[in-house]
């Protein structure tokens, strides 16, 4: 099966881009043709610091390699070393529609009263992210709910251009995951943790030290029920719940039965104990990568190498078939 997965790059990546994308990743590997993007063009549709930019590209790699990806297997490559990327998706705005654009619900999360000021580029993204999708010929893509509507652009799309000039495109699938596709905000449980939020407590990045984490955790949203349960109405505590399942492997109701009396408090030391142990080994190998910049860069390069090859081929059959191949 041919699957694309990809990440912004940015200063923080937390636990929520762990478990919603990476560590599904190094999962799918095993036994698929998977390709994992850089997606660096898709982080200048917003305000950004170059030296940060340039930062987060490795960083991002480097949290690919320490948790699993192997660059022998998975096509590891940056967006922007590939141009195909952006003229296909220059092509797929000649085929997309303004009304089917305009109902791309991020685009309004994101810009909010703001429509007549934020950047062209963030309008027009998910037609970026469907050139992604498509130049490689990917059947799935897994992705949580809030970009769900993006894939469906991009099949949408692909059955449009390959009815109008012959079966170019393979017609993509999303994939969410049911588990911690979704993580929750420490602080405001109802919204879903984001890099993006203002305050830094309502997310755990991968790089936080013990200290850091255990504040974090010990003083995140629940609630002031005294029995542990597992419900969703308890979102914050439903939250944890989740976070302790994922990073020791057992089922969230067995982790709430056995805290069941025991409280919030303890509930919280252990989960904290969990996230520890299961973040050492990553956050060790990420600083052994960052601290070897050279290394990273080449196994980026050689990826986009072999990324590069794949989605020339396919540029090529998209320009023969819309009559601009001489």
């Amino acid at each position: 099966m041919r699957i694309l997965t990809g990440i912004q790059p940015t200063n923080v990546l937390h636990i929520g881009n762990l478990f919603g994308a990476i560590t599904p990743a190094v999962e799918l590997q095993k036994e698929n043709d998977l390709s994992m993007m850089i997606a660096d063009y898709h982080a200048i549709t917003v305000a950004h610091d170059p030296k940060a930019l340039h930062e987060s590209i490795l960083l991002i790699a480097g949290a690919y390699l320490a948790s699993g990806i192997n660059p022998t297997k998975t096509v590891l490559f940056q967006q922007s070393q590939i141009s195909a990327h952006t003229e296909l998706a220059w092509i797929l705005q000649s085929v997309a529609y303004m009304g089917e654009t305009k109902r791309m619900t991020q685009f309004k999360e994101k810009s909010g009263d703001k429509q007549d000021s934020v950047s062209v580029g963030l309008f027009t993204y998910p037609i970026l992210m469907a050139s992604d999708i498509l130049l490689y010929d990917t059947q799935i893509v897994p992705v949580g709910h809030d970009q769900k509507q993006h894939v469906e652009l991009a099949r949408d799309l692909a059955q449009r251009f390959n009815k109008t000039y012959g079966n170019i495109f393979v017609v993509p699938e999303p994939a969410i995951r049911k588990q911690g596709a979704r993580l929750k905000s420490l602080t405001e449980p109802e919204k879903k943790m984001s890099k993006s939020a203002p305050s830094a407590k309502s997310y755990i990045s991968l790089l936080d030290d013990k200290d850091i984490i255990y504040k974090k955790i010990m003083s995140a949203v629940t609630d002031s029920e005294r029995l542990i349960t597992l419900e969703d109405r308890r979102e914050g505590l439903f939250n944890l719940l989740t976070i302790f399942s994922l990073t020791t492997g057992r089922q969230a109701d067995e982790i709430a039965n056995e805290y069941a009396e025991q409280g919030m408090k303890v509930l919280k030391e252990s989960l904290c104990e969990a996230v520890f142990a299961y973040l050492d080994p990553i956050q060790t190998k990420m600083r052994e990568l960052l601290n070897n910049p050279a290394e990273l860069k080449q196994i980026i390069q050689n990826g986009s190498q072999t990324a590069k090859m794949q989605a020339d081929a396919k540029l090529k059959q998209v320009k023969k078939a819309i009559g601009v191949t001489l």
